[in-house]
């Protein structure tokens, strides 16, 4: 009997194919995964770049959402709101407390990376 007549959920590997096996399998949301992304293994720097982006990718689209809705207010309703709010109300605040999520997640990965070396 062969080994896919076995297991049908398991496809046949060969050994000698050169890949770890664990780093094979799919990994959505464990400890350093984030959507099969491992940001576990990321230095300072890299940790530093990936949540300044994330803040900024925040900022950039809590802005835009901001001045459609600003957009839609002003329209529907015929009103004269000034759209500088939707940097200073919205766009500033949920940039930066993602940038601070952001940091603090990935800062908290690499210390404890950190800790386990040492």
């Amino acid at each position: 009997m062969s080994k896919l007549s076995q297991n049908p959920a398991q496809p046949h590997r060969t050994p000698d194919r050169g890949s770890n096996m664990a780093l094979d399998q799919p990994r959505a949301f464990a400890a350093g995964f984030l959507f099969g992304v491992p940001i576990g293994d990321l230095g300072w720097f890299s940790s530093l770049l990936m949540g300044l982006a994330s803040g900024f990718a925040a900022f950039f689209a809590a802005t835009f959402l901001g001045i459609m809705g600003i957009l839609a207010y002003n329209t529907a309703g015929h009103h004269a709101v000034d759209f500088s709010l939707s940097y200073r109300r919205i766009g500033l605040p949920i940039g930066t407390a993602v940038a601070v999520l952001a940091l603090g997640y990935l800062g908290s990965l690499w210390i404890r990376r950190q800790l386990r070396r040492s």
